[in-house]
């Protein structure tokens, strides 16, 4: 089947949809999900218990697809499978530009009914030219115009990303974890058992639309292999592609068989392939989400070195190994730079080594230190640590002080700058959030481990190094 541009764009930036089949058993989980929607939102349902409840959600109800007085953009399907066909059907009379079907059952029961029951949808659906997403997945996610996967998402905003999963449900988490960290979603699609549209379709789509910056994936497995790396390589010339492949085991592939029945290959090949095409490989949902913010956020990461600033002794020692794990280095200073800070610092306890320990008083020259370490000739990235002693929270002044200062240093050089958060109270996890976030809002990448910022780092410049000088 032919993919139609024009019926994606209308899919994923919608000005009419309709939801077929939602129910008070779900309670409404679809229409509710929808009613932030900016555009017109009707419903399916021919229930006659049913229809006052949707319409108490101020939604316009109709027994038929087909009766709605609006052209449809983007159909939302929460049928039996056994009523998929029918509405299939509709779809297709009413000439809608995608249908979404949530609908589960198909191929990945490995039951005869469920795979003839896909067989059927997928032919019906290719003879038509309808663009079928799905079965089995969470369909599309633009909180610029409110529609969503699940209710829990956001609708206050629109970010730089593009994402998609052939996992439902990873596709929500991942938007959800992302948000916290100030990394923002501007297109999502869950696949699931992608019959006519699968992530190569997706990535070929997503790939040529300017809001979209760089593109997350979560990929189980692919139908067409060839075509899939063909479209990566297209892709990955014109923006970052970050892609996390599920299966890493034997038993992690029977599990995808089971989900959405696509095929797997082996971590080790695709891999290779994916680095040959351009793209990154990691390996979980914090890898995805801490590689895009340093893709993202940082410039362009040129060389291995880094000087890291602000940490205690302990702190250091760990930060220093962690680097040299993955390849970077924490290198001495510049003779010239070791000079100049020797005209000032003198605290005892402290060190102006690299990594740099500013204990005590020494912070009050902060600013001063990182600007002669930002200009040395042996650093290419500065790494700064926002810390607390153990048992004390981040205070608001103590916070706004060091957002200013890593602002000033960022303004001040073209080298990459982040940070990395270390915390230690009770409720570290959500101060770490908050503080991340506050980061990300002056175009600061921030991690909330020394495992994450290094990695995220090391996957930078992975990527530079493949793509810069082409």
């Amino acid at each position: 089947m032919k993919i139609d541009s024009t019926k994606l764009d209308r899919a994923f930036n919608p000005q009419c949809v309709a939801v077929v089949g939602d129910s008070k058993q779900t309670n409404f989980e679809w229409l509710r999900g929808q009613l932030e929607f900016t555009g017109k939102l009707y419903s399916v349902q021919v229930n006659p218990d049913t229809i006052p409840e949707i319409k108490a959600l101020g939604v316009e109800n109709y027994t038929s697809l087909i009766d709605i007085p609006k052209p449809v953009d983007l159909v939302i399907v929460a049928v039996s499978r056994t009523v998929a066909p029918r509405v299939l059907e509709d779809c297709i009379k009413k000439d809608v530009a995608a249908a979404h079907f949530f609908t589960a059952g198909f191929s990945e029961t490995h039951t005869e009914e469920g795979v003839e029951l896909e067989r059927m949808l997928k032919k019906r659906a290719e003879e038509a030219n309808l663009h079928l997403i799905g079965p089995n997945c969470m369909g599309i996610f633009n909180p610029k115009l409110g529609i969503k996967q699940s209710d829990d998402q956001y609708t206050d905003g629109s970010g730089l990303v593009g994402f998609i999963s052939q996992s439902g449900a990873l596709a929500v988490t991942f938007s959800l974890e992302a948000h916290l960290q100030g990394l923002d979603i501007n297109k999502s699609v869950s696949s699931g058992n992608g019959i006519v549209l699968d992530a190569t379709d997706f990535l070929e789509y997503l790939g040529g639309d300017t809001e979209v910056k760089a593109i997350g994936m979560y990929i189980e497995g692919v139908n067409d292999g060839r075509k899939f790396f063909e479209t990566l390589k297209q892709v990955a010339e014109r923006k970052p592609v970050v892609i996390w492949k599920g299966g890493h085991s034997e038993d992690g592939d029977r599990a995808i068989a089971s989900h959405t029945g696509a095929l797997a290959a082996s971590r080790t090949v695709w891999d290779t392939m994916v680095r040959q095409c351009g793209a990154v490989a990691v390996s979980g949902t914090e890898q995805l989400i801490d590689t895009l913010k340093a893709i993202i956020y940082l410039p362009s990461v040129k060389g291995n070195r880094v000087a890291v600033a602000g940490g205690s002794g302990g702190q250091s020692v760990a930060i220093t190994d962690s680097f040299a794990e993955v390849g970077l280095r924490v290198p001495p200073l510049t003779q010239e730079s070791y000079d100049e800070l020797a005209t000032f610092f003198n605290v005892v306890g402290g060190s102006y080594r690299n990594p740099i320990d500013t204990a005590g008083p020494v912070r009050r020259d902060m600013r001063r230190i990182l600007e002669i370490v930002e200009r040395d000739a042996n650093i290419d990235n500065l790494v700064l640590i926002c810390s607390t002693k153990p048992g004390r929270q981040m205070m608001p002044a103590q916070l706004q002080g060091s957002l200013e200062l890593a602002s000033h240093i960022k303004e001040r050089t073209a080298k990459p700058v982040m940070v990395f958060v270390f915390l230690f109270t009770p409720d570290a996890d959500r101060e770490k959030r908050d503080i991340i976030f506050r980061y990300q809002e002056i175009g600061i990448p921030a991690f909330p481990s020394i495992e994450r910022g290094v990695i995220a780092l090391k996957n930078a410049l992975d990527y530079h190094h493949l793509h810069d000088g082409k």
